[in-house]
């Protein structure tokens, strides 16, 4: 039995090794190696640190992505407890309907907050309109406006994380701490949230990676005026053809989407309630 276990997954781990690790090795490799002697040196990492304006840009990075995580943990886990307890049929059709932004092109969906917070869009309009503003106010091309655009891309990767595992959640494990005294809220912080801890560790570390990460919101929404990681990386590869400091670049990205992976499964809510 264990064999033919082997023999099935061997191939999976074949191909995410060759495909996955490799390259992370090799990019490691070319982070660390003197251009010049072609030894080790961590001269590319120390450059990084130092610049103000690297600081600068990985703590916006770090920032944004912890923010744009809390958003979406805050709106998906009520709407993916209805969307557990819901009847079959029309749990099919809301998860369509969750899903469908995942299936629509990110630079379409980045350039709809444009029509929604560009000078002449819809929220100026209507603050002017309301007599709220004289002069359109500046939405786009900020922090703001960022967060707002990774953070309805990344919601739905957190809500199907959270569906996965609330689904698993027995009923009358809720309807025995109501009988012991628990009202809805209590139930809900102190049962539903402990139970459904992998899938939040799950989502948070897909909806941070994907912010820190992604690439074409911010370029859309933040410009030139609020880089992070992502069109970092591209400038020093494409634009300075810095190849040493773009891999810097990479592995700071890999190293704190891991580290924070980490975090939170250290510090995810523990459950007493299967004991």
């Amino acid at each position: 039995m264990r064999r033919t276990i082997t023999i099935l997954v061997l191939p999976a781990l074949l191909f995410i090794f060759i495909f996955f690790v490799l390259p992370l090795l090799f990019l490691l490799a070319q982070s660390v190696q003197d251009a010049e002697t072609g030894g080790l040196t961590l001269a590319g990492y120390v450059d990084f640190f130092q610049r103000e304006t690297s600081q600068i840009i990985y703590v916006r990075t770090l920032r944004l992505g912890l923010t744009i995580t809390i958003i979406d943990i805050l709106l998906a886990y009520p709407a993916s407890y209805l969307l557990a307890r819901m009847p079959p049929r029309r749990r099919t059709l809301a998860m369509s309907l969750v899903i469908l932004p995942l299936m629509t092109n990110p630079v379409a969906r980045t350039y709809a907050w444009l029509i929604i917070l560009g000078r002449t869009g819809l929220i100026n309009n209507l603050l002017r309109s309301l007599g709220l503003i004289e002069t359109p106010a500046r939405l786009i091309f900020t922090e703001g406006a960022i967060i707002l655009g990774l953070a309805q891309l990344l919601l739905p990767l957190m809500i199907l994380s959270l569906v996965s595992a609330m689904e698993n959640i027995p009923a009358d494990i809720e309807e025995a701490a109501r009988s012991l005294g628990a009202n809805g809220l209590t139930t809900f912080i102190r049962v539903i949230v402990p139970l459904s801890a992998d899938g939040l560790v799950l989502g948070a570390t897909l909806v941070f990676t994907g912010a820190i990460t992604a690439y074409v919101t911010p370029v859309i929404l933040g410009g030139n005026r609020m880089l992070m990681l992502s069109t970092l990386l591209r400038q020093r590869a494409l634009m300075a053809f810095d190849e040493q400091g773009a891999t810097v670049v990479a592995v700071v990205m890999i190293v704190t989407a891991l580290a924070v992976n980490l975090i939170v499964r250290l510090f995810r809510p523990k459950s007493t309630a299967r004991r």
